[in-house]
């Protein structure tokens, strides 16, 4: 199977549940398992801080953060037109505090330099975006002191360990069409994760490990914050 680029290989992803799951979720879960662990209280004081979600999806987190806690404003950044279509569907209302944005992430993080105070993905950009980019463009997007939080696998969801460098794993994914390709995702051991941060000028580089849970395909967490240097 041939890597493909240009069709959106997130077109299929929560159609289902978008279907008839409208609300804007009560919780917020870290965990693979989307069903315990830490929540939203790992992001700390949320009241007047501007926040971007990336690689959002069809925004559940973005619009629990802006329903029951009194950020700023969320921009939920995501590059998949499925997926922008499908936040617009459910939680456009919720404007301006939850600002949805149809872009790729690594370019608007480049284009709002000290524009946030928190930046967080839930298995989403950081997981599908090369960390060479995404980490130099999140520091550059986030002012003094301000944080990166993210979730990610810590390995690979067939059990394989997590790549022991910075290095692309090929997974399954399918076009509109549903013809058979493949993605890349970056499962990274811990270490990994920690000289990238450090690289791209981050500071105070704290990892945890959630317990697997129960989901169909259980796997192991990786909790990851970091803190851009105020000076």
């Amino acid at each position: 199977m041939a890597r493909v680029t240009t069709p959106d290989l997130w077109h299929h992803y929560g159609r289902a549940r978008a279907q008839h799951d409208h609300t804007v979720p009560d919780s917020f879960h870290w965990s693979w398992s989307q069903q315990d662990g830490p929540g939203p209280e790992i992001l700390g004081d949320l009241t007047g801080k501007t926040l971007a979600d990336l690689g959002a999806g069809a925004a559940r987190h973005a619009a629990h953060l802006a329903v029951h806690h009194t950020p700023q404003r969320v921009d939920a950044v995501d590059s998949s037109p499925a997926q922008h279509a499908m936040a617009t569907a459910l939680y456009a209302p919720l404007t301006p505090r939850l600002r949805l944005v149809h872009q790729d992430v690594v370019t608007h993080l480049n284009a709002h330099p000290d524009a946030y105070d928190i930046l967080y993905s839930v298995f989403g950009a950081t997981d599908f975006t090369d960390p060479h980019d995404l980490l130099p463009a999140a520091a550059h997007a986030l002012r003094p002191g301000g944080r990166l939080i993210f979730s990610t696998l810590a390995h690979h969801l067939s059990g394989a360990p997590a790549q022991p460098d910075a290095t692309a794993t090929d997974v399954p994914a399918k076009t509109p069409q549903d013809t058979p390709t493949t993605m890349r995702r970056w499962v990274l051991q811990e270490h990994v994760w920690t000289k990238l941060l450090d690289q791209a000028g981050f500071t105070h580089i704290h990892t945890d490990e959630l317990p697997a849970g129960h989901s169909p395909r259980p796997a192991t967490t990786l909790l990851i914050t970091a803190e851009h240097p105020t000076t």
